[in-house]
């Protein structure tokens, strides 16, 4: 895993960062510069009256679109030093915990928030721009899908969450989803916490917590279940 982790994004909203990235144990990993965070205005490349960066798109139809010689003067004043450039779009290919993985152990990332209906197809295709999508649904901006994707990532390095944090048995680690968690009160509004918990008996408690992981993976996702999930655990289907 490299031995830092410098993250750039490009907005038109640069006041938006660090926003969520700014709390809790991200936050003081970017405080202790753990990891880097560096943000570009995009409508600081624009050369055309009023600083715009969108103009109509080709061929008629709504909204606007990103200028493509804005957005590539943007990209080409950050040095990506083999760091993924990422556009966020809904069209892009799914986010998976196994991909988040793959680029926390990289060197960074570099995020393309896009706006508007999207960024002129011949950007991405000329820096060969990585297309990412963090789910089935549109924004109205790639800033908050760029801070999710960001986050993924850096609470996976190391000193991060900490010693007393661990990753291995969250959602999507072996392709399961995760196991139900209770603390106390041992007994809330007439709901009791599952007495195996309470047990002191490690491998029944492990073993309760599997059997509801993969309980859970099957009826909620049984697209994770019929895939990767349903292969590594062959022996616990029907």
């Amino acid at each position: 895993m490299s031995a830092s982790f410098n993250t750039t994004v490009l907005t038109l909203y640069p006041d938006a960062f660090p926003g969520v990235l700014g709390a809790s144990l991200i936050g003081r990993a970017l405080k202790q510069k753990k990891w880097q965070l560096e943000t570009l205005d995009i409508r600081a490349f624009s050369h055309h009256k009023h600083a715009s960066v969108d103009d109509t798109p080709a061929g008629g139809g709504p909204g606007m679109v990103l200028r493509p010689d804005v957005a590539a003067a943007a990209i080409d004043a950050v040095d990506l030093n083999g760091r993924p450039l990422i556009y966020l779009s809904p069209r892009g290919k799914p986010l998976t915990q196994a991909m988040v993985h793959g680029l926390a152990a990289g060197p960074g990332l570099v995020l393309f928030c896009g706006r508007f209906e999207g960024l002129d197809q011949r950007v991405i295709e000329a820096r060969k721009m990585i297309e990412v999508s963090i789910g089935d649904f549109v924004l109205a901006g790639g800033e908050v899908a760029a801070q999710a994707l960001i986050e993924a990532c850096v609470r996976l390095r190391p000193g991060v969450l900490g010693a007393e944090e661990s990753t291995d048995e969250e959602s999507f680690e072996g392709g399961l989803l995760e196991y139900p968690h209770y603390t106390r009160p041992r007994v809330w509004e007439g709901l009791e916490t599952p007495p195996v918990l309470l047990s002191g008996d490690h491998g029944a408690v492990a073993q309760w917590r599997r059997h509801e992981a993969i309980k859970i993976t099957r009826a909620r996702r049984p697209d994770l279940w019929d895939g990767t999930a349903g292969k590594e655990n062959e022996n616990e289907r029907d």
